[in-house]
């Protein structure tokens, strides 16, 4: 260390203090030159005994500040003041060896001296340092523990974003945050909770376009829970803001933005963007979870309304069968005069009107009989768009469109024609002024989805410029008898039709929809494998003479079958239940065919007695009859059943005719 200089009153004092202080002090002066250095700074920066005077300041500093401290330091000792310890300046150190390390520094002038001199003393923050980062990772923690509590308990992940962006400001000591998600129906995210933000601002935001602002080459690098800076915005709450995108299986559900303090804040730089980041993550899993709920109660709610119009449309075809018997036993007997005549056929067409009400129900619970085989989509949408020009009136423009070698779908070619017509027809009625109307088919390869199994299909796309639908609406769109129509303007079922048919064949139906936007309806359905066989037609055989066993639950349903057979020459043995069924085929050797509902009360199976029947009696016909299409215990009516079905309400002609063609059929396994 250079001599000391005689000129500082009680030299020997202030040299005991100067050589003994527990932090680091050098003296410069207005050069910068160093012109005193006490042990502990020579110690500090790794120098030896001695060697710091003379050099200038800077020489302890890194190399790509000390030009920006000379003019730091000049400003300084023009206008020199105290700055304490504590509350003093940070900077980076560089020992001797080159390795740099947090410092905290006091700064003060010399007064008494012929020459300006400066003191400085300095501290290695590193401990404290890594202590304060320590505690703001704790307080990191603590806040994420308890954003992820608040998620649990919050009845949904949109209460839970209303009350988190003022946690992650507490945490962040940040002037505000917003957590934007993006919407299905637009192109623009909506604010979904903030913190901070002013009303204007807030409003803007909305209309913001988000991933253009981000440099292209950070956009497609960035991965779930990545932050990156945001570019500063216009009215902005601080011009420093992090980014993270909140991750999606196809794209961001949304983001959350920080806007932070100046400096340093609270811990540095990569803990904060740590904690954003890890926000962002709980925030993405849990408003996918809420999503996927509502996903689940949606389809819940569609399947025991599937459950319940299954059911009403299956008693309601047993009265329809009553009522339409009864009006064909009539008919039989003759009517007297024309009025009365005029008064069944009204009744009878009543009943049919009815029996196509149902067939909508069952449509939607999906418990319709679908016979589905290859269709072409270029040849199914020419045709519809020929139909639909002529049809839909002048002011719709009807545009179809399909690739080129697409392959054909596995597809009831009737349900998915009229599921065409029937969203054609809606979106005509959303374009009451007219507008355009876009038909469209392509491929789709599905290697993994919640919804579809892996493998091949076609989408068919139907978009209107109409007016579109509200959230609300929207929601509710595929449920039976829903509708936003007047009275007598539609029934409801036109949509939920297309749900049933969609699924029952394989495949998933979308709906996107935007008030004054339009509507984009998708069809997903399967490709066809190959063709089906075409059953043989049965040959004829003569009616009458023959015992039959109906068995039906219903007593004026059973009457009105047995007054149809024995109408017919046949011989009716009626049969309550499962049980009385077994004691009359007992007792009656004759018995040479069996006509049972699929569903007989108590639980018992109409096909379950005819297996055990036939299994006794192989050479037994059966015929099954169903206010469904199918068991409604589980079967599948994609399958081909077990026993022909007739469908509920049936005339006698078609009972009769099924007989016929079940006559003349090989034996049934």
């Amino acid at each position: 260390m250079s001599s000391w200089p005689d000129r500082f009153a009680d030299a020997a004092l202030f040299r005991a203090l100067f050589e003994t202080a527990p932090d680091a002090m050098v003296v410069v002066d207005k050069s910068g030159t160093i012109v005193l250095a006490n042990p502990r700074a020579e110690s500090l920066f790794g120098y030896a005994l001695g060697t710091l005077a003379g050099q200038l300041i800077e020489v302890l500093l890194p190399d790509q500040v000390r030009a920006l401290h000379v003019a730091h330091r000049t400003h300084y000792m023009d206008s020199p003041r105290v700055r304490p310890m504590g509350a003093g300046y940070e900077l980076t150190g560089v020992r001797a060896d080159g390795s740099p390390f947090p410092v905290e520094i006091g700064l003060s002038p010399i007064a008494g001296g012929p020459e300006a001199l400066f003191a400085a003393s300095i501290r290695d923050i590193s401990e404290t340092q890594r202590a304060r980062q320590a505690l703001a990772r704790s307080g990191y923690d603590a806040a994420l523990a308890d954003i992820s509590r608040r998620i649990l308990v919050a009845p949904n992940h949109e209460a839970a974003l209303a009350e988190i962006p003022a946690l992650i400001a507490s945490a962040l000591s940040a002037p505000a945050v917003a957590i934007l998600l993006t919407d299905p129906h637009g192109d623009n995210p909506r604010v979904s909770g903030s913190s901070g933000l002013d009303p204007a601002f807030k409003e803007s935001l909305s209309h913001t376009p988000w991933l253009p602002m981000l440099d292209a080459h950070q956009r497609g690098r960035m991965e779930a829970g990545e932050v990156v800076a945001l570019p500063a915005l216009l009215g902005a709450p601080s011009p420093h803001a992090v980014l993270a995108t909140l991750p999606d299986r196809r794209a961001p559900a949304g983001y959350l933005v920080a806007w932070l303090p100046p400096g340093n804040g609270n811990g540095s730089d990569r803990d904060r963007h740590h904690f954003v980041g890890a926000v962002a993550n709980v925030l993405s899993g849990a408003i996918q979870r809420g999503r996927a709920d509502e996903q689940l109660a949606h389809a819940q709610r569609l399947d025991a309304l599937g459950q319940l119009t299954g059911g009403i449309a299956h008693d309601f075809n047993n009265l329809l069968t009553i009522i339409s018997g009864n009006l064909q036993l009539l008919e039989m007997d003759g009517a007297k005069d024309a009025e009365t005549a005029e008064i069944v056929a009204s009744a009878s067409r009543a009943v049919e009107r009815g029996s196509a009400l149902t067939r909508k129900l069952l449509g939607f619970s999906r418990r319709q009989r679908l016979t589905p085989r290859a269709v072409r989509p270029e040849l199914l949408l020419a045709d519809l768009s020929d139909m639909l020009g002529r049809t839909l009136g002048e002011q719709i423009r009807v545009m179809a469109s399909c690739t080129d070698a697409l392959p054909a779908v596995f597809a009831d070619p009737g349900e998915l024609e009229a599921a065409l017509i029937n969203l054609a027809l809606n979106a005509r009625d959303a374009m009451p002024n007219g507008g355009n109307l876009i038909i469209s088919a392509r491929a789709l390869e599905v290697q993994g989805d919640e919804d579809l199994p892996p493998g091949s299909y076609v989408v068919f796309s139907v978009v209107d410029t109409g007016v579109g639908m509200p959230p609300e609406v929207s929601a509710r769109a595929f449920e039976p008898f829903f509708t936003t129509k007047g009275p007598g303007k539609g029934s409801g079922l036109g949509l939920s039709m297309v749900y049933g048919f969609v699924k029952q064949s394989g495949g998933r139906l979308t709906l996107e929809s935007e008030t004054d936007a339009g509507t984009r309806i998708e069809m997903v359905l399967p490709v066809a494998q190959e063709a089906a066989a075409k059953a043989p037609e049965p040959s004829t055989v003569a009616l009458g003479g023959a015992s039959i066993l109906v068995v039906e639950d219903e007593a004026e349903v059973r009457r009105i079958a047995a007054s149809f057979l024995r109408s017919a020459g046949y011989i009716p043995l009626e049969a309550a239940d499962a049980a009385s069924a077994r004691a009359i085929f007992d007792a009656h050797d004759d018995i040479e065919m069996l006509f049972t509902d699929v569903v007989l009360g108590a639980g018992e199976s109409g096909i379950e007695l005819a297996q055990e029947l036939k299994a006794r009696r192989p050479a037994l016909k059966v015929l099954l009859t169903s206010g469904y299409e199918f068991d409604s215990r589980g079967g599948d009516p994609a399958e081909e059943p077990a026993f022909p079905l007739l469908r509920k309400p049936y005339r006698r002609e078609e009972l009769l005719a099924v007989w016929q063609r079940v006559l003349g059929s090989p034996a049934q396994p």
